[in-house]
């Protein structure tokens, strides 16, 4: 299999392979061999191919942005470049907190989500993005935060039943980054979570990490168990950002109830503008969005805004396949 071009029914079959892949509850290999109807060994076999094609690139989980008591901060980044400065792109993609960044057409020639957990760390890398524009042509940026999230990577949040008096510590935050940044080609294990935290915290037992991981997933904390793939290789060739203006304003959370719906949104936010709908949508030939955009027209929707993605600069995604 070829990472540059899969045949359609290629493209279709690891399309079947990786949606038992996504996840409530923590992945067991028997249990997806067992969905797709394939013995143990097939779905290795079929699954190293995807690894060393680098259209996987490993196990994750998607955590909830309420995170308890908490509330995680998505902040959506614009930047206008000059093809002459790729350092630029470099320099943002070492953020850890950037969870895709994008080139497109129009005002601006990039943009980025970037994700955190609290204010000081929103302002501490808000100071390194000040810092790297300093060194740009055109230092032209800005930042806009994400006032509700309606839909990230393709999970409905107004579904996930959560508890909001759930209080993280710690040794919380510590387990959801081992089991979000797992650098494994297989799901982590509760014993391999124990001996990365034991690096740096106080001897914790497998049993505590296995029960507050369970906690974490009953709380809706942990949304789901995933994989990271690129999109592009396995047939999802068009990306696109559309910002929506609702015909009233008193209706956005109506409006968005209903857009969250669409299986091609993956991602839905609110935002502090006119065109106060910000959505991700995913398509798999860019001939289909024509169809998406016009059957998203309807009596609530005044008017949209879109950018086509020309390049997607952070490979790698972990929305719910269609």
């Amino acid at each position: 299999m070829n990472k540059q071009k899969i045949e359609l029914k290629d493209e279709q079959e690891v399309q079947n392979l990786l949606k038992p892949l996504n996840s409530r509850s923590k992945l067991r290999v028997s249990k997806i061999s067992d969905t797709l109807d394939i013995s143990r060994q097939s779905f290795h076999t079929k699954f190293s191919a995807l690894i060393s094609d680098q259209i996987i690139k490993n196990f994750t989980i998607n955590i909830n942005p309420r995170l308890g008591q908490n509330r995680m901060k998505i902040v959506i980044l614009e930047i206008k470049t000059n093809p002459k400065e790729p350092h630029l792109v470099q320099d943002l993609i070492k953020i850890p907190q950037l969870k895709s960044l994008d080139g497109i057409f129009g005002e601006f020639s990039l943009i980025g989500l970037l994700q955190f957990r609290s204010a000081e760390q929103y302002h501490e890398i808000l100071h390194v993005i000040d810092q790297i524009m300093t060194a740009s042509y055109f230092k032209k940026y800005q930042m806009t935060e994400v006032i509700r999230i309606y839909k990230m990577n393709g999970i409905q949040l107004n579904e996930i039943e959560f508890d909001p008096k759930y209080e993280l510590d710690e040794v919380d935050y510590n387990i959801l980054d081992i089991l979000q940044e797992n650098p494994g080609l297989k799901p982590i294990s509760t014993y391999e979570v124990k001996k990365i935290l034991n690096q740096d915290l106080n001897q914790i037992s497998q049993p505590t990490i296995y029960n507050r991981i369970k906690l974490l997933e009953n709380s809706g904390i942990i949304l789901n168990y995933t994989v990271n793939f690129n999109p592009r290789a396995i047939g999802y060739n068009g990306k696109f950002i559309v910002r929506i203006k609702p015909r009233n304003p008193s209706e956005y959370d109506e409006l968005a109830l209903n857009l969250e719906k669409i299986k091609e949104i993956t991602d839905l936010f609110r935002i502090g503008e006119q065109y106060g709908l910000f959505a991700v949508v995913r398509v798999k030939r860019i001939d289909d969005f024509a169809k998406f955009i016009k059957e998203l027209y309807n009596e609530k929707i005044e008017d949209t805004l879109t950018n086509f993605v020309l390049d997607e600069l952070i490979l790698y995604d972990n929305f719910a396949i269609f």
